[in-house]
């Protein structure tokens, strides 16, 4: 890598960030510079979990390590946004700059330009980018969880999902889905005050979600156990298949989510919905009585309630 490739790059993931240019156009921009993607196994790797779980120190040591094995790294890191400039509150290098003069390392923050808190919209096309100049390995960190886990599975290969102990509920908080996307489980922090106690909770809960999830212990402003982490990201980089599969079940599921809440919002636009609503307006008809009708202008089921 040159810094060549830092600045044709930040060009293009520029350029879609703010609507100046299509994701296609960039990318053969990017391929016309010379640059090449080198695709490898498992290289697009998500960082998720609540905020205060120290997500960017980890990053951080996961660049140092994937470094110290000759691989090339880009991160795209979905920071909060600003309300006043809706850029990225926290600046690319705050947290990781010590790798700033490496031109093998790429960093880019991202607004989260009110996605949820989650994925900031052009997140998938820097993706895409970051590929197409050829890094070797592609960090995704979001921010918190939420209603993270189906955007953050449409672009990463791989999930490691990242808690403390200090959040307390933090493994209760976990349950709401991410059992379902996470590869690698990792209690962060975990000297802390119940660093153990909370690796156990996920243990258990990994065991009644009949998925095997390993759940590893690290302290990141050290690089405890980030080693055990490293190797257990290799391992899992190799099960390329599973994480196809899986990534295409949730882009269907968040694609038909998508479609079926436009397709209800015109049909609440309709003469028929309108004369329904009326109905209930008038205390002629109940409110589950009004959804029913409104399904049914749909053309979808009617369910008991």
């Amino acid at each position: 890598m040159t810094h060549r490739v830092h600045r044709d790059l930040a060009r293009a993931i520029s350029g879609v960030e703010n609507g100046i240019v299509e994701l296609p156009a960039a990318l053969a921009a990017l391929a016309a510079q010379g640059h090449r993607a080198t695709r490898k196994r498992g290289a697009i790797l998500g960082i998720t979990g609540p905020p205060g779980a120290g997500k960017s120190t980890l990053v951080d040591r996961l660049i140092e390590g994937f470094r110290a094995e000759g691989e090339s790294v880009a991160v795209i890191a979905v920071d909060p946004s600003s309300p006043f400039t809706q850029g990225a509150v926290l600046g690319d290098r705050v947290r990781m700059q010590r790798h700033a003069g490496d031109p093998e390392v790429y960093i880019r923050s991202m607004a989260s330009r009110n996605a949820g808190g989650g994925l900031a919209p052009a997140t998938r096309d820097a993706v895409r980018l970051a590929e197409a100049a050829g890094f070797d390995v592609i960090i995704v960190e979001t921010v918190g969880v939420g209603q993270v886990e189906l955007e953050i599975v449409a672009v990463a290969d791989l999930i490691v999902v990242v808690t403390v102990p200090a959040l307390g509920d933090g493994v209760q908080a976990i349950k709401a889905g991410l059992t379902e996307i996470a590869d690698i489980f990792v209690v962060n922090m975990a000297d802390r005050p119940g660093g153990n106690r909370t690796a156990i909770d996920l243990k258990h809960m990994v065991r009644e979600s009949h998925r095997e999830i390993p759940v590893l212990q690290t302290i990141a402003q050290d690089g405890t156990g980030v080693s055990e982490l490293l190797t257990a990201i290799v391992a899992k980089r190799g099960d390329e298949d599973s994480n196809a599969v899986r990534a295409v079940r949730f882009e269907v599921v968040r694609r038909v989510r998508d479609r079926a809440v436009a397709q209800a919002l015109a049909a609440l636009q309709s003469p028929d919905a309108a004369a329904v609503l009326e109905r209930l307006r008038g205390h002629e008809i109940t409110r589950n009585d009004a959804i029913d009708a409104v399904l049914t202008i749909l053309g979808g089921p009617v369910h008991a309630h």
